[in-house]
């Protein structure tokens, strides 16, 4: 069906009725597959979070225990006993496994996932540039969701067992960014990189809106938190089959392709494939200024993004006695503004470039400027913005939506400064984010360490709207929309209309000799 489906994209009927149908083309097939690949790779990344609450047994705690590590100062009593009674009334059940870790064991297990993606961002970037992206990132998935099916009885077979298999569940989706950025850039013509980026990127948040009411679901439901991990083990499996079979490498090697769309697309791109037999120009990318600009600015992102969606909240559970995570409604609301502002964001860039209202380096920089900007002056407001909850949540939600601005600002940027080396320069930028990112829980537990008031957060929140100011504004100066010297000539001349014609003779002609 699925086949069908696709071949319809390249069915041809005359070059008019081609370039009529390229609107909606084959690349767009593959862009729907690489969002539902993101979304699963969201998924698997953070249903762990959730499950965790239902797999670990509870201690006994009084009023006292839960208060003593409250700041009571600055918001005194407001809602306060309502939260003492939802924690103290929690539901114990004995019907599925449940295990007795503490804080530091449960910390090991929820961050090992990320120490084995962090681990292959770089090798598998370097691997999928000289044999190609695609077989990378299906199996790369298939065996993050093969483990993800072990994880239950992992977790039976110990603590270790389960660190172990979320390690290697983290090392299966390392590839998953740098080769999704790899096709994207064998695929996507200059002019709908915004949107289409944007597209699959925003699998991210619909994975994550997905991922945190779905699992907290089947946690309470009779199957238990070991269905959170069958269920969606099961989906990112039968994505990596499908991804595997109905996806090419690059138009070069697809005959479900129309033979308008792949001239387009080469007349745009060039052949991005050719530059597997060219060395990667590593001091030349690493005094690139453009380049250096990605990478701060998305180190600057990981880290605010992981104060906004982790330590926000946690301020929020600290300062408000609220905690967003019990509320569905609440705990989405900022990924949904996130991903519909990324879409509307993506529609707008590419229109600007499309009519050449706008470069695209200047294009990139208006909207990476709202991408940074922006919630970085929200999360500033929240440490100021004293006790109230709905502003607390508005501030929140406003600030990720502005955020995904980044989608059509220096995220989709390593295309266009150097389309043959993307996915290499996506692993290099995306490894160090990471690696940021993981800095911004230490900074705030050192700050707010043994004193969680609303002053220590000021300072917290303060450092992380510096962090975003400083990034945004290097990329502002320092980025550009040019294709950069360094990327490998692999750009070919304007494909002739008789060649064209030669292909479409030779498409029909495969189309006749296989089977409907």
């Amino acid at each position: 069906m699925t086949d069908k489906i696709a071949r319809t994209f390249a069915d041809e009927e005359g070059h008019d009725d081609d370039k009529r149908r390229t609107q909606f083309g084959y690349r767009h097939f593959v862009t729907f597959m690489l969002f539902l690949g993101m979304a699963n790779a969201y998924i698997m990344r953070t249903n762990m979070s959730v499950a965790i609450v239902e797999m670990v047994v509870h201690p006994n705690l009084t009023a006292e225990d839960i208060t003593k590590n409250l700041d009571l100062e600055d918001c005194e009593q407001d809602g306060l006993e309502e939260y003492i009674n939802s924690t103290l009334n929690r539901v114990e059940r004995d019907d599925v496994p449940r295990f007795e870790w503490n804080t530091k064991e449960q910390a090991f297990i929820l961050s090992a996932f990320f120490y084995g993606y962090v681990l292959t961002q770089i090798p598998f970037g370097l691997l999928a540039k000289q044999h190609g992206s695609l077989k990378f990132l299906g199996i790369g998935m298939l065996i993050n969701s093969s483990f993800g099916l072990l994880v239950p009885p992992a977790a039976g077979l110990g603590r270790n067992w389960l660190i172990a298999a979320r390690f290697i569940q983290g090392l299966g989706e390392g590839p998953i960014v740098p080769c999704t950025h790899a096709l994207l850039a064998k695929w996507i013509p200059p002019n709908e990189r915004s949107r289409m980026g944007a597209t699959v990127y925003a699998g991210a948040q619909f994975g994550t809106v997905i991922s945190l009411p779905l699992s907290g679901i089947l946690s309470a439901s009779s199957w238990g938190w070991p269905s959170v991990f069958y269920v969606f083990g099961t989906m990112g499996t039968i994505w990596s089959i499908f991804f595997l079979i109905f996806v090419r490498e690059d138009p070069e090697h697809d005959k479900r392709i129309s033979v308008y769309e792949r001239s387009m697309i080469l007349r745009t791109l060039g052949d991005v494939s050719k530059a597997k037999d060219v060395s990667v120009p590593w001091k030349a990318i690493f005094s690139s200024f453009p380049f250096l600009a990605i990478l701060l600015a998305h180190m600057g992102q990981n880290y605010g993004y992981e104060m906004l969606m982790t330590e926000l909240p946690t301020f929020m559970k600290q300062v408000l006695h609220v905690n967003i995570a019990q509320n569905g409604m609440l705990s989405s609301l900022p990924y949904i503004a996130m991903w519909l502002c990324s879409m509307l964001a993506s529609f707008v860039a590419d229109w600007l470039i499309y009519s050449k209202t706008l470069s695209i380096g200047t294009t990139r920089k208006i909207f990476n400027s709202f991408g940074q900007y922006g919630p970085g002056l929200c999360i500033l407001l929240a440490a100021y913005n004293g006790c109230s909850l709905p502003w607390t949540v508005a501030l929140l939600t406003l600030g990720l939506g502005f955020n995904g601005g980044i989608y059509s600002g220096f995220k989709i940027n390593h295309l266009d400064i150097s389309p043959a080396l993307a996915g290499v320069l996506m692993s290099i930028t995306n490894c160090t984010a990471n690696i940021a990112g993981l800095f911004a829980p230490i900074v705030a537990g050192h700050v707010i360490h043994n004193r969680p008031t609303q002053a220590a957060w000021q300072t917290v929140f303060q450092s992380t709207f510096g962090v975003y100011v400083v990034c945004a504004t290097f990329f502002l100066f320092a980025s550009s929309g040019e294709r950069q010297e360094w990327d490998p000539n692999v750009v070919i001349d304007d494909v002739p209309m008789k060649t064209i014609g030669e292909e479409a003779d030779d498409e029909k002609k495969n189309k006749t000799d296989s089977p409907a």
